[in-house]
């Protein structure tokens, strides 16, 4: 089995054609990192790289790290440790889920790849950067490499820094969805001095700007909090019809969490001419697709139309 840092990474932009598009004489491409890898895509794949790397290389044969019910980063971080014979365990929010995670697909998924689980409640998930934390979590299970929840430090944003190519200089604007900064971060650091650089938060509020700061310098950047809709993983009825159209019509299947809501706040930016003409935008699909099974579930418990997958 190959290991992740072998992968070899082809991902192409794709164009969007839109009659608002054409309107407002603005170009949209969309770059497909969620075809890196079956299960490790998008920027999870380049958040992990090189922290397996790291732990390979200081002789650790296990990964613990952070997350949610239907986290992202859990998925990929049991795929990708399976993938380079690694040990792994997630240490997951809610210990409710103790007794229900064989009906998680997330969870589950990642139990398939080997993945331990330990379930924590929310107060003390809190405290999971304390020390005391941490020590209790090595005298529970010895050794490990800890990658932190969303997987964001300093070789996550190494890798990040990487999902820009040469060919990508000739965009005025590229957009990334985000949720712990650190690709946004990796996006920054490789960007032109000539482009601007915008994130769509999936949280409520401008505080991951001073967690962004921590790894960049550059000032090219800001931050759209309009498109949250509602807070984390927050739907509603339109942008599951947004994210069901822009799959029928495009062949590009869009997350609800992340993608979905930052394709709709540029389409929606570049309706009230936010972009002026012949602005080039590039958007950084950043996968996260494994999520839309576990938010179908809530989807049809709440008698909401689902995502087409």
């Amino acid at each position: 089995m190959e290991p992740l840092s072998l992968v070899l990474v082809l991902v192409s932009n794709q164009k969007i054609s839109l009659p608002l598009l054409k309107k407002k004489k603005v170009e949209l491409h969309i770059k497909r990192e969620d075809l890196i890898h079956p299960q490790i895509s998008g920027n999870k794949y380049r958040k992990l790289k090189y922290n397996l790397l790291k732990a390979k290389e200081l002789k650790y044969d296990t990964i613990l790290t952070f997350g949610g019910a239907y986290s992202n980063h859990i998925a990929a971080t049991a795929y990708a440790g399976k993938k380079d014979r690694m040990k792994t365990i997630g240490v997951i929010r809610g210990e409710e889920l103790a007794g229900s995670w064989t009906s998680n697909p997330t969870l589950s998924a990642a139990n398939k790849q080997g993945m331990k689980f330990k379930f924590v409640s929310r107060a003390d998930y809190r405290k999971k950067e304390t020390a005391a934390f941490y020590n209790n979590l090595k005298a529970e299970f010895g050794n490990f490499y800890l990658v932190p929840e969303g997987g964001t430090n300093k070789l996550a944003v190494k890798g990040c820094e990487e999902i820009l190519t040469q060919i990508d200089s000739e965009f005025d604007v590229i957009c990334c969805s985000v949720g712990t900064g650190g690709t946004l971060a990796g996006i920054i650091n490789t960007a032109t001095s000539n482009q601007r650089v915008i994130g769509f938060p999936a949280l409520k509020g401008d505080f991951l700007r001073k967690d962004i700061c921590k790894f960049v310098e550059n000032g090219n950047w800001e931050l759209y909090t309009d498109y949250h809709f509602g807070g984390y993983a927050r739907v509603d009825e339109s942008l599951i019809s947004f994210i069901n159209e822009m799959n029928q019509n495009h062949e590009i299947p869009l997350d609800p969490v992340y993608t979905g809501k930052m394709i709709y706040g540029i389409l929606d930016m570049i309706a009230n001419d936010f972009f002026k003409p012949k602005t080039k935008i590039l958007a950084i699909h950043t996968g996260g697709l494994q999520g839309i099974a576990g938010m179908n579930l809530y989807l049809k418990d709440k008698n909401l139309p689902i995502i087409d997958i």
